[in-house]
């Protein structure tokens, strides 16, 4: 046991710090506005700059993709416009994605700057070659004209540019301007997401005592535990949104919702233990607490977003209750339930499948075979106790035999057996 300890916490710390320390777009689902040549630009750039970090969804306009995102089809959107870059993002979605798509938005602003510097480059050089091998008027020489023609235009404006680029007079681009519209905004009272994401690590520790006291309760018959897990369960989230939303005002939207979206997070953890319990015994309960808390929490991507964690890490973190309930919850209290489907099939597979061991399981449950203390009562070391009856000895003429004598059998007795 001593030296097994050291491992598991190893394993504990991995999985919390691994995923942590892999954060990066992996197809992460993005829209870009229009198929202009601007608009093409900006896909080669990013599918270039960052390869396979971005799923391209190409929309006709701008509110097709704001509506993309209210869907949560995507993340975000990418806008472009002559001399403009709109960055569509939501931060109830993930505040982490949405400063990454900031930064690569201004990223590819400033791409598109250098490149508009660079044509423009290109053509003045393009015309003063052109000019250069032009012929002269009247058998001139090159040089005369174009020395003319820089003195016509020296006095007018500041150090002879008027607005041009000093020596050959070219005008500069202006540079891509960058605007950012959040779609859909979290809450004020939550920026960061704080609240929301801290919350699933006690609720999930919380869901597995609720499991362990129900089913250790030997007295209540299995229907009665699978109802008590479901009131428990709607009454620790109704606990739960009151802190979260009456106190800290982090799920601001859809409180009906909401809250069924916790009581199923919470029923999904509570009756999947409470059935591995019922099943396998006491046994049960550390697999099971396990995986809920060192895989299902640090896999849920909640504090930023499971396209950012690694593809495998993704996967297995949405099929595990801690995984869909925050995508659930988030979700309900911010997206009108859009995008939630598949969530509410995973917490409703595991709950099902919990609360069927919980019912049908308890045959197997090794602690409910134990007699319970204080229901029989126990012999002393002279006979049975006060109130049962002794068991009843044949006697010699039901069994054709003689029965042995005992010591301290009374005298007639002896005599008796004598004769």
């Amino acid at each position: 046991m001593a030296v097994a300890l050291p491992l598991v916490i190893s394993v504990a710390v991995l999985a919390y710090a691994w995923p942590a320390a892999r954060v990066a777009p992996r197809d992460l689902p993005v829209g870009i506005v229009g198929t202009s040549a601007a608009s093409q630009g900006v896909v080669e750039g990013l599918a270039h700059g960052r390869p396979g970090a971005f799923d391209f969804r190409l929309y006709p306009d701008v509110a097709s993709a704001r509506t993309a995102v209210r869907e949560r089809d995507v993340y975000g959107a990418f806008a472009v416009t002559p001399g403009s870059l709109t960055v569509l993002e939501s931060t109830a979605a993930s505040p982490t994605v949405a400063q990454l798509l900031d930064a690569t938005g201004t990223q590819l602003a400033a791409r598109a700057s250098a490149a508009a510097a660079r044509a423009a480059a290109a053509r003045e050089g393009a015309a003063r070659d052109s000019s250069a091998h032009a012929k002269p008027a009247h058998g001139k020489a090159p040089h005369a004209e174009s020395a003319r023609a820089g003195s016509a235009s020296g006095g007018s404006g500041k150090d002879g540019k008027d607005g041009k680029d000093g020596k050959d007079g070219a005008e500069k681009p202006a540079p891509v301007e960058v605007r950012t519209v959040d779609v859909v905004r979290i809450s004020a009272d939550d920026p960061r997401g704080a609240v929301f994401s801290s919350s699933l690590l006690p609720m999930t520790i919380c869901s597995i005592v609720i499991a362990l006291v129900v089913a250790l309760a030997l007295r209540l018959r299995p229907v009665v535990r699978a109802l008590t897990l479901v009131v428990v369960s709607a009454a620790a989230a109704l606990g739960v949104y009151l802190v979260a939303q009456g106190w800290l005002g982090a799920l601001p939207h859809d409180p009906l919702a909401t809250w069924a979206a916790l009581a199923l997070t919470i029923l999904a953890i509570s009756a999947t233990t409470a059935g591995m319990i019922t099943l396998v015994g006491s046994g049960g309960l550390g697999p099971c607490a396990a995986l809920m808390v060192f895989v299902g929490n640090p896999f849920s991507g909640s504090t930023s977003a499971p396209e950012l964690l690694p593809t495998a890490v993704r996967e297995i973190g949405q099929w595990l209750p801690p995984g869909a309930g925050a995508s659930l919850v988030r979700g309900t209290a911010y997206f009108d339930g859009n995008g939630s489907a598949g969530h509410v099939a995973v917490l409703a597979l595991w709950s099902v499948l919990g609360l069927a061991a919980v019912l049908f399981g308890h045959h197997t449950y090794p602690l409910a075979r134990r007699p319970v203390p204080g229901e029989g009562a126990t012999a002393g070391p002279d006979g049975p106790a006060a109130g049962t009856a002794a068991p009843r000895q044949p006697s010699s003429a039901e069994d054709g035999s003689s029965a042995p004598v005992r010591a301290g059998t009374h005298a007639h007795a002896r005599h008796a057996a004598g004769a």
